[in-house]
């Protein structure tokens, strides 16, 4: 019938597309193939920057291509403008940029055209940031391409800030503008009081009520919740010293840190008082073999321990020049040791508290219409333990045991959340108590992790019977430096233990018959906390 369009059937369409897909990869290969030969013969001339454009402006991701193009600018012919070759090229990754506005290559390129280029308009970038947040204002390559830029252009933070929240108000849903918020707070509002703190007390009671606005704006997106976490310090902890041990009659030393090191670079300075020959940090050697860096150091040598030295105290300055410091609480002719306390959070004051109880109820509150909210249960979690951790304890084993059930996708890192605030109380309680060269009891705490052995590496026994651990967990018991029993029975498979090399156990159980036997050498005075 005259006058009307033929409409392609499926398989006449299949094969259009498929002729039109070997034409494209042929003449790819061929422009491949032409450029190859080229960089073999290091002919970077004009021929190639339009062979690279020519595939580089359908696809922007190909990272030969771009360097390619930086070999090209950099042989180009004595006497040519370098403005325009640099301007032009500025212009092009802008298009390739239009094509994929998130190609880590081309945003890579500019930054080399504008730190290579005789002038670069800086101001012109910002500008340029602004109006492809305005396209798109989750494009985390923009942001990032942002900092760098109003670094360079010397916006202020305060603008900066000014610029973010417009975005945060315009789009809760935001996690790139809250990431950036983050960074800004530190250097407009900075703790004055407590410097290990990010912000003032005044400027984080103001942000956590911004933060709980967007939270209950859309319960179901995380940017706000993972900016809330942030806020209440749940973050991985800065390097510091965890533990040490000094063993006159063993002729063993533990030193253990937050973070794994590398004690053996030299740029180490290590001063501990009461002991002379424990100073030069490059005699340390990793408590695991093979190892570069760790968080548990060991020292094999006679000590002669200086019982005078008063405070004890463990210093090492890092080599950027930052001193961590640890007390030691024992002193005596057969030996020395000291734990901290790790930070398990921050501890607020009374106004920020009351904050915290008021989101604690607006969550439950919450919760009455959306039981199965997982970000809801989760931040009611981390709010409780914010305000009380051992008051709320059971309310938030009860939330977490929820949350596997509510978002199984996840449910490994509720149990190894639920692990590691279990471990907390028990660990804390020790510290406290003062008896850091004696065992601890960490059993029937239905751990699938062992989080803070660093903090472990001094006592003499561990009881981490009646858990979950399986053979993978195996791994972080290698801290346990002075352990001498190890109670691993009842736990969620048979382990094999031969994998650890502890240098002074004297007995590794994992079978029913032997636990009573070792039980009563355990301590039992946190029996009471049970998570």
């Amino acid at each position: 019938m005259h006058g009307r369009l033929k409409v392609r059937t499926s398989a006449e369409e299949a094969a259009r597309k498929k002729l039109e897909q070997q034409q494209k990869v042929k003449m790819f290969r061929a422009a491949m193939g032409r450029i190859l030969e080229k960089k073999t013969a290091q002919e970077y001339d004009a021929e190639m920057m339009e062979l690279t454009a020519k595939l580089l402006s359908s696809n922007p991701d190909i990272a030969t291509l771009w360097n390619l193009r930086r070999l090209c600018i950099l042989a180009r012919p004595e006497g040519e403008d370098s403005s325009a070759v640099f301007d032009k090229d500025l212009g092009f990754t802008e298009m390739c940029l239009m094509v994929n506005p998130k190609s880590y290559c081309a945003w890579h390129h500019r930054c080399w055209i504008l730190e290579n280029a005789p002038k670069a308009d800086w101001q012109k970038e910002v500008d340029l940031c602004t109006k492809y947040l305005k396209l798109d204002e989750r494009n985390f390559h923009c942001w990032d391409y942002r900092r760098y830029v109003v670094e360079k252009a010397g916006v202020t933070p305060e603008k900066e800030f000014t610029f973010c929240t417009e975005k945060i108000e315009k789009n809760f849903s935001n996690y790139s503008s809250w990431h950036y918020r983050s960074k800004l707070l530190p250097l407009l509002y900075p703790n004055v009081e407590d410097p290990s703190r990010p912000i003032s007390e005044e400027k984080l009671k103001e942000e956590l009520e911004l933060v709980l606005t967007a939270a209950f704006t859309d319960p179901n997106d995380s940017s706000a919740w993972f900016y809330q976490r942030w806020l209440l310090g749940y973050a991985q902890p800065e390097l510091d010293l965890a533990a040490c041990r000094i063993d006159a009659k063993q002729n063993l030393a533990v030193l253990s840190f937050s973070k794994p090191i590398n004690l053996a670079t030299g740029g180490y300075k290590l001063t501990v008082s009461c002991c002379d020959n424990c100073n030069d940090a490059s005699n340390w050697m990793p408590a695991t073999d093979g190892n570069t860096f760790d968080t548990t150091w060991t020292l094999k040598s006679a000590f002669a321990i200086k019982q005078d030295s008063n405070p004890g105290m463990v210093s090492i300055v890092t080599p950027d020049t930052k001193e961590l410091t640890l007390q030691l609480q024992t002193i005596q002719a057969e030996g020395a040791v000291g734990v901290k306390k790790p930070k398990f959070g921050y501890e607020f004051g009374s106004a920020i508290v009351d904050v915290l109880k008021a989101q604690l109820a607006s969550c439950l509150e919450l919760l009455e219409y959306e039981p199965d909210s997982k970000w809801t249960l989760l931040t009611a979690a981390l709010l409780m333990k914010a305000i009380d951790r051992r008051g709320y304890h059971e309310t938030i084993r009860q939330h977490l045991t929820k949350l596997e059930t509510v978002d199984q996708l996840r449910k490994g890192y509720y149990l190894d959340l639920a692990s590691k605030w279990a471990i907390e109380n028990r660990l804390e309680q020790w510290i406290e108590a003062g008896t850091l060269s004696e065992g601890i009891d960490l059993s029937g705490l239905q751990l699938s992790v062992v989080h803070y052995t660093p903090y472990l590496a001094t006592a003499d026994a561990i009881n981490l019977s009646e858990n979950r651990l399986v053979n993978r967990n195996l791994g972080v018991l290698r801290d346990l430096v002075f352990c001498r029993r190890l109670n691993l029975t009842n736990n969620a498979e048979e382990l094999d233990t031969t994998v650890l090399k502890l240098p002074l156990a004297e007995e590794i159980i994992h079978n029913g018959n032997e636990q009573q036997q070792l039980a009563k050498e355990l301590p039992t005075k946190v029996e009471s906390l049970v998570l």
